[in-house]
């Protein structure tokens, strides 16, 4: 085994750990929380050091990136779950969904009306996420937790689609806790099951507010290139 397989496997494990134990001391199953690897930015070296250590769902940040990352892997790896966690285009619509299995960042009518086109279209089903905006950040992407009704609405009726979950990006500066609590409050008033919510700084305290998958990043992996 190469240093930097040993390094990543090493980390993994740890991180796998520290869910675990999370998930016992919120009373939950380490099963019901899924470990989401975030490959944006990492070198192909890291990815395939991240696959042989055992990981097979990873988040991707750009629709471009996860294509050059993860196309040719598809065939040697059909155990693959993809999942877009960054902003999408509507003219991304369609490589997004012949791509992912999992559409996170779903926040507004223009991108919902093109997903459901290539849905019906490819006939390719990914779950569908909203992405909510709980600090509500002018700067940050996401329906703000008083429009999320309206907007789940329009998207079940005027779209036809389904959606699974919702997900946040808390503000840096606010306690994360705080915005978890939230966003399982609002999963629980709209009828939505899973909770995309957690990164490497804060994904334990996540868990133990019921997140169903954390994305962790440079905890896994080491810090990005730039």
């Amino acid at each position: 085994m190469s240093d930097l397989v040993s390094q990543i496997t090493a980390r993994r494990s740890d991180i796998l750990a520290r869910l675990a134990k999370a998930a016992q001391d919120a009373g939950r199953s380490a099963s019901e929380c899924q470990l989401v690897a975030v490959s944006k930015r990492q070198p192909d070296a890291r990815i395939e050091a991240m696959l042989e250590a055992g990981q097979r769902v990873f988040g991707e940040n750009r629709v471009q990136e996860a294509q050059d990352h993860w196309l040719a892997r598809r065939e040697r790896y059909p155990d693959l779950e993809l999942r877009l966690i960054g902003p999408l285009q509507s003219n991304k619509a369609a490589d997004a969904v012949a791509l992912f299995d999992v559409i996170e960042t779903i926040d507004r009518d223009k991108i919902a009306g093109a997903i459901a086109r290539e849905i019906r279209r490819q006939d390719r089903h990914p779950q569908l996420y909203v992405q909510v905006n709980t600090g509500e950040e002018a700067q940050k992407a996401g329906v703000t937790p008083l429009e999320l009704p309206a907007f789940l609405s329009r998207l079940r009726e005027v779209h036809g689609l389904s959606v699974h979950g919702l997900m946040c990006i808390p503000p840096v500066d606010e306690p994360a806790g705080l915005h978890f609590a939230l966003l399982a409050k609002l999963a629980r008033e709209v009828g939505v099951t899973s909770l995309s919510m957690g990164m490497s700084s804060d994904f334990e305290i996540a868990i133990g507010l019921g997140a169903s998958s954390v994305r962790v990043g440079s905890a896994l992996f080491g810090e990005r290139q730039s």
